[in-house]
């Protein structure tokens, strides 16, 4: 009688985690109807957009449509597949990045070579390197797990391969994925049993390597003052933040109302890829982005949630993925927040999830789909069924 009443509960679960499911797809929906209102005077003003109002809205969704098959085509491909060619899709995508920089091939878009045309669409292989990091760090500290201690035999392997990747990423220069690459692998193998003391050395190291790069960068240096103080070259380095701070402070606690933005007109620039959340704030208030926060800190405790069950279950892989898209989604926002609120430097990053961006959405929706995979294998073990 006792264990039929144990086992009761665990027939009853759930196959997925709802509440990840329907936050994520919340955010995803509301960052549709949110770029299609800050780029709307854009599309219209622009020749290239061909003077269609819903140029960005068009192309946003069937960006989303192409994610949501993808997606659906990851959560059918189980943990132990993922976890064998990850070596591979991470040396798939240093080509890419390696490829992207090739003069004639690479895309070149405001000083910086990101993307490769792909005709109709571009390919930006940084978004794709953030999901293999997390997939290639977790395999490797999955293999490495009996020598976590050493310094030498855990490290050094996976400091030569970041190497390569922040190198490949800073010609673009893309400074702004290179921190969140390095923040996916040293988090996974913080996770993984690296010792704290080697753990603060090496984030001591990074801070120094950090702020060297911005030493002997001019246009590093110039965004970090700009940061600091926005309005002394408001016209200038400070121009976007400023005007992002001017979005914040038109929103108030309930926003002037969706569509309503004035900073969206031609003054707040990326208004519906790096800056979206400015608009949200203008449009929405405080409180449309504090739900924004509350979704993104949900989807981030439902990761760490499934990893701390997979661990349970004696599952490391699965669970350090899990885990390490949380660190992704989690210091990614976190960062896109941050430079929209002014509190840290203006980077190249997105919102995930809702700002425009194909390569973004893929990227995403492939990494929640893994995500669930992992949940629902979770549950298939918790059933007692077959993987």
């Amino acid at each position: 009688m006792m264990l039929n009443a144990l086992d009761a509960p665990r027939r009853q679960l759930p196959e997925i985690d709802y509440a990840l499911l329907w936050s994520v797809l919340l955010l995803l929906f509301t960052g549709m109807v949110m770029v299609y209102s800050a780029s709307i005077a854009t599309a219209e003003a622009g020749r290239m957009t061909g003077h269609q109002p819903t140029f960005y809205l068009m192309r946003h969704a069937i960006f989303l449509i192409i994610g949501m098959a993808a997606a659906a085509a990851a959560f059918q491909v189980p943990m132990s597949l993922w976890q064998r060619y990850a070596p591979m899709l991470f040396m798939i995508g240093v080509v890419l990045l390696a490829i992207v920089l090739i003069p004639g091939i690479g895309r070149d878009v405001n000083g910086a070579r990101r993307w490769l045309p792909l005709g109709i669409a571009n390919l930006q292989p940084s978004e794709l390197m953030k999901l293999f990091a997390v997939l290639y760090a977790a395999d490797y500290t999955v293999r490495k797990i009996n020598v976590m201690h050493d310094l030498k035999q855990a490290f050094l392997p996976m400091f030569c391969a970041m190497a390569l990747v922040g190198m490949l990423l800073l010609k673009e220069p893309d400074f702004g994925a290179f921190v969140v690459i390095i923040a996916i692998a040293m988090g996974i193998l913080f996770l993984g049993g690296l010792k704290a003391r080697l753990f603060v050395l090496l984030i001591i190291l990074l801070l120094i390597a950090f702020t060297l790069l911005i030493i002997v960068s001019p246009y590093r240096r110039d965004r970090i003052f700009g940061f600091m103080d926005p309005w002394a070259d408001a016209f200038g380095r400070g121009y976007q933040l400023s005007h992002s701070l001017i979005a914040f402070g038109r929103g108030e606690l309930f926003g002037v109302g969706l569509g309503a933005s004035v900073e969206k007109l031609f003054y707040l620039p990326e208004a519906h890829t790096d800056f979206l959340l400015a608009v949200i704030a203008e449009e929405l208030g405080f409180f449309g982005v504090l739900a924004v926060i509350a979704l993104f800190a949900l989807v981030v405790q439902r990761a760490f949630a499934i990893g701390r069950q997979s661990v349970q279950l004696d599952r490391l892989y699965p669970a350090l993925v899990a885990m390490g898209i949380g660190i992704w989604l989690g210091i990614q926002s976190f960062i896109n927040m941050g430079v929209n609120m002014g509190l840290l430097p203006t980077k190249g990053l997105t919102l995930p999830l809702m700002s425009f961006g194909g390569s973004g959405i893929l990227a995403n929706c492939i990494a929640l789909a893994i995500l669930l995979r992992v949940d629902w294998e979770n549950r298939q073990l918790m059933r007692g069924g077959n993987q």
